[in-house]
C-alpha cells in the first residue's frame, strides 16, 4: 500500500478546524452545577478551622466540602503506568482537599453551586484560620537541618535520594595527563500552556461515577479516583473526549478526583470543575527546576575518562511523578555519553512551592541543557573541536544501558550532525565569530540529545487494540491510546490501512476513549504510542486480516493464504486482478443466511523492549550587548526518530517542540514572592512565552534509519524536539561573547549581570 510515509493531511483537522470536533465543555450538561475550589493563603501550615456562615447565605449554594469532610485517604496522582510490585507504585501524599498546607494555593476546601458566580462568589466568603509557617522555597532550605517538614513519612524532606556508578571513578581520575573541568548548571520552573485550561465534569449513572475530563491517562485516572475515593475500579468510568493540549500536565490526575467526590455529596447530579488560566498555573503541574554539579575528566586525545553528576529536582509540595524526572536527568547523563567511568547521585526534595510533575521530555530539557553547555565548557578549556569530541564519545550502535539494559538497536545520530553542521556552515561560522568586538554579535552553538521510547523496563509498556468491520466494508479502530493533538490519530489510521490494505478513506478512528468500552492502554506520555501502541495495532491488523480472508476464502472456495487485500479489494496474492471487494466480504459476513461472522479482532501488545532516538540541533544568534537580548537568527533541528510515518505531522511536531525550546531557552521562567510561595505570574499575560514575531523561520530534517523494534522502523519523536535548543542557543552566546552562562532562561536581567561581570557592560 505505501501509505506509511506519506505526508497525509490529519484524519481530525477538518472538525478541529471548523469548531465541530467537541471538547469537555462542549458536553457539559446546560443544567450542570458548578464547583470551584478554595486555595489557601499560605504556602505553609495547617488549617486550625472556618467560618462558613457568610458563603452558606449566597443564594445558589448547595454544597460545601473542606478539608475535614473529605475521605481520610492519602492517593497518588501521577499518570505511570501502575503495577501490583509496591516498588512500581507512585507516593501516595495527597487526600482530596488538604489540611496539611503543603504550597500557596494548596486546595483546601470547595463550593458547588447552580451557577459559577454563585460558587465564586461563595468561595470568596469563606474565611479561614491558619497556623502558619515559614514557606520553604528553595531546595538549600529543604534540606537544612531543622527545616520545618513538610511531609511526616520523609523527616528530611528529602522524597528520593539515589546513586549509581559505572566503573571505578576513583581509579578513573587517578589516571596521568587528564583534564579537570567543573560546572554548575540551573534550570526553571516553567509551565505548560496548554491552549485548554484543566476541566472535568462529572455526573453518577447506573450506579458509576461518570467523569469526563480533558487528560492524557483516562485508564490511569480511573484508578486514581478509585484510589482517592475508596471505591473499586468498576465504579468508576473515564470518559475522554477530544483535549486541547497537555505537555505532560494532563498524565496527571488533577480535577478527576475531587470532582468525582463532590458528585457523590450532591446526589450525583453533574457537576463541573474547571480552572481557570491562573489556577491552571499555580494549582497544577510544572516543570522541575533542577541543579546540577558535574565534573569531567578528560584525556589529551579528546576521550572521557571519568564524568560525576550530582543532580538536585525542587518536587514542589506533593510527589507527583516526583523521583522518576531526576532520575531520567540523571540516566540521560550515562546515555548520551557512554564512555569512561560514570557516577550519578540524584536528590527529589519537598518544598512549598508549586507541584512538579510530567512535562514534555520528562528531565531530559533540564539534562540536556546542563550537559550540552558542559560539553562546550570542556571545549572552551581544552581548544578541542566541539563536533569531533561529541562524536567521539556518544552512545554508538549496539550500546546497551549497563542499568536499564535498554539497548541502541539504530542510530543516524552522526549523519544527523552532519546534516545540521552542513546546513547552517557551523564549523565555518565558528571560527569567524570567535574573536569578536563591538556591542552587537553573532555566534553559533549546537546540541545533541538521545531519547529513548517508552517507558519499559522501568514501567508497564502494555497496549490494546480493537478492530471492527463496517458492514459497508471500512474499518473501526478503538484504542485506548489518545489523541491529545499530536497526530496519534492520523498514524494509526495510516498503520491500520498499511496492514489490512485499505485505503485511508476505509479507516474510522474513533477518538474518544471511555474507560468502560475502550481497550486498556495507559496513555499518550513518553513518546510510546506510535511505537508501543503502534506495536498493539499492527498485532491487531494482523489478525483482523487474517479473519477477513479467511471469509473471503470462504465465498471464493480458495485457499485463504492465496489471497491479500490491496486497495478494499481482495487479490491473489502478489497479483493485482480483483476477486472480491471488502465491502461485499464484508455484507455477506454479517449477513450471510449459512454463514454469519462479525469479523473484528483485538489483540494486547506487552511491550518488553525499547530504544532510542537521537537528534541535532544547530542555531545562530545575534548578542546586542548593550541591550542584554539574544536573536535567533536561523535554527534547524535534525532528528533520527526511525521511520517517519507522516512527514507532515512529523514536521509540526518538531516544529512545536522548537518553539518550546526556544521559550525555555530565552524567555520563559516563574516568578514568587520570597515571603509568602505566591506566583506573581500566573497569567498569559505575565508569563513570557514565544510569540509569533518572536519565533524564527523554524527548519526540520530527518535522518530515516530502520529501527527493527518498531512496528513500521519508527521510533520516538513526539518529546525530543524540545531538547537541544536552550543548550544550542547557549552555547551560541558563548560562541559569540566568550561568556559562559550556565542558567536559562537568557533573560536581559541575567545577561546584565554575566556581561557585567565580564567587562563587556562597563
Amino acid at each position: 500500500m505505501n501509505i506509511i510515509g506519506k505526508p497525509l493531511n490529519r484524519v481530525d483537522a477538518y472538525d478541529k478546524v471548523t469548531g465541530k470536533a467537541k471538547y469537555t465543555p462542549d458536553l457539559v450538561s446546560p443544567h450542570a452545577l458548578h464547583a470551584k475550589v478554595l486555595h489557601s493563603t499560605i504556602a505553609n501550615g495547617w488549617v486550625k478551622e472556618f467560618d462558613l456562615s457568610e458563603a452558606w447565605k449566597v443564594e445558589g449554594v448547595v454544597d460545601i466540602v473542606t478539608c475535614f469532610d473529605v475521605p481520610d485517604i492519602q492517593f497518588p496522582t501521577a499518570g505511570h503506568p501502575w503495577s501490583t510490585e509496591p516498588k512500581h507504585q507512585d507516593i501516595a501524599d495527597r487526600k482530596l482537599l488538604n489540611a496539611r498546607v503543603r504550597c500557596y494555593a494548596d486546595d483546601i476546601a470547595a463550593v458547588v453551586a447552580e451557577t459559577e458566580i454563585a460558587a465564586e462568589v461563595a468561595v470568596r466568603k469563606i474565611k479561614v484560620t491558619y497556623e502558619e509557617y515559614t514557606p520553604i522555597l528553595s531546595i538549600e532550605d529543604a534540606m537544612k537541618e531543622g527545616a520545618t517538614v513538610i511531609h511526616e513519612e520523609k523527616p528530611n524532606n528529602v522524597v528520593v535520594h539515589s546513586s549509581y556508578e559505572i566503573g571505578s571513578f576513583e581509579e578513573a581520575i587517578k589516571e596521568k595527563g587528564l583534564i579537570k573541568v567543573v560546572g554548575d548548571y540551573e534550570t526553571p520552573i516553567v509551565t505548560h500552556c496548554h491552549i485548554e485550561p484543566a476541566n472535568s465534569f462529572a455526573y453518577m449513572e447506573d450506579g458509576k461515577i461518570v467523569v469526563v475530563s480533558s487528560t492524557q491517562i483516562p485508564h490511569i485516572v480511573r484508578r486514581v479516583c478509585s484510589q482517592a475515593l475508596g471505591v473499586g475500579f468498576g465504579t468508576i468510568r473515564i470518559v475522554k473526549p477530544y483535549i486541547g493540549g497537555g505537555f505532560g500536565n494532563k498524565q496527571d490526575a488533577l480535577t478527576e478526583p475531587l470532582n468525582a467526590y463532590l458528585t457523590t455529596r450532591v446526589g450525583g447530579r453533574p457537576v463541573r470543575l474547571a480552572y481557570t488560566r491562573e489556577e491552571t498555573f499555580a494549582c497544577t503541574r510544572t516543570r522541575h527546576a533542577m541543579k546540577f554539579h558535574i565534573e569531567s575528566y578528560i584525556r589529551p586525545d579528546g576521550s572521557f575518562a571519568a564524568r560525576s553528576i550530582e543532580a538536585y529536582s525542587n518536587q514542589g509540595a506533593y510527589a507527583s511523578h516526583a523521583h522518576a524526572l531526576v532520575a531520567n536527568s540523571v540516566n540521560g547523563f550515562r546515555m548520551m555519553y557512554p564512555v569512561g567511568a560514570i557516577k550519578g547521585e540524584a536528590y527529589t526534595v519537598y518544598t512549598n512551592m508549586p507541584t512538579a510533575g510530567a512535562m514534555r521530555a520528562y528531565g531530559i530539557p533540564q539534562i540536556g541543557f546542563a550537559l550540552e553547555a558542559h560539553v562546550d565548557d570542556i571545549v572552551a578549556k581544552t581548544g578541542f573541536d566541539s563536533i569531533k569530541i561529541r562524536k567521539q564519545n556518544m552512545m554508538k550502535l549496539g550500546f546497551v544501558d549497563p542499568v536499564t539494559t535498554i539497548t541502541c538497536h539504530s542510530t543516524g545520530l552522526e549523519e544527523c550532525i552532519d546534516k545540521g553542521e552542513k546546513y547552517l556552515s557551523y564549523t565555518k561560522k565558528r571560527k569567524e565569530y570567535e574573536k569578536q568586538d563591538g556591542p552587537i554579535r553573532r555566534g553559533v552553538g549546537m546540541a545533541i540529545f538521545c531519547y529513548k521510547t517508552g517507558v519499559y523496563p522501568i514501567s508497564l509498556e502494555t497496549s490494546a487494540v480493537r478492530m471492527l468491520l463496517n458492514q459497508d466494508g471500512s474499518l473501526q479502530v478503538q484504542m485506548g491510546a489518545t489523541e491529545i493533538g499530536q497526530g496519534a490519530d492520523t498514524v494509526f489510521a495510516m498503520m491500520a490501512a498499511e496492514t489490512v490494505g485499505l485505503t485511508m478513506d476505509k479507516i474510522h478512528m474513533v477518538s474518544k476513549q471511555d474507560t468502560d468500552v475502550t481497550p486498556y492502554d495507559t496513555g499518550a506520555y513518553a513518546s510510546r504510542q506510535s511505537y508501543v501502541s503502534g506495536l498493539a495495532l499492527k498485532k491487531t491488523a494482523e489478525t483482523f486480516k487474517k479473519k477477513l480472508l479467511e471469509f473471503a476464502g470462504f465465498m471464493l472456495k480458495c485457499d485463504p493464504w492465496d489471497l491479500d487485500i490491496k486497495e478494499n479489494y481482495i487479490v491473489h496474492t502478489n497479483k493485482d486482478e480483483r476477486l472480491l471487494s471488502v465491502a461485499e466480504v464484508a455484507l455477506e459476513s454479517c449477513y450471510s443466511m449459512t454463514n454469519s461472522q462479525h469479523i473484528s479482532a483485538e489483540e494486547t501488545h506487552h511491550c518488553t523492549d525499547n530504544t532510542y532516538s537521537f537528534g541535532v540541533c544547530f542555531v545562530e544568534v545575534e548578542v546586542d550587548i548593550p541591550m542584554c537580548q539574544v536573536k535567533v537568527l536561523d535554527i534547524i533541528n535534525v532528528h533520527d526518530s526511525g521511520t517517519i510515518l507522516n512527514h507532515q505531522t512529523a514536521r509540526g511536531q518538531v516544529h512545536g517542540g522548537m518553539s518550546m525550546g526556544l521559550g525555555y531557552g530565552l524567555y520563559e521562567r516563574h516568578l514568587f514572592d520570597p515571603k509568602t510561595g505566591r506566583m506573581y505570574n500566573d497569567n498569559l499575560l505575565d508569563y513570557k512565552l514565544m510569540t509569533a514575531l518572536d519565533t524564527p523561520d523554524l527548519h526540520a530534517d530527518f535522518v530515516e534509519t530502520y529501527d527493527p523494534t518498531g512496528p513500521y522502523g519508527n521510533k520516538s519523536l513526539g518529546e525530543p524536539p524540545t531538547i537541544p535548543v536552550a543548550p544550542a542557543i547557549r552555547n551560541a552566546v558563548l560562541n559569540a561573547t566568550g561568556v559562559a552562562i550556565n542558567a536559562i532562561p537568557l533573560h536581559p536581567q541575567r545577561l546584565f549581570g554575566a556581561f557585567t561581570d565580564a567587562g563587556l557592560i562597563k
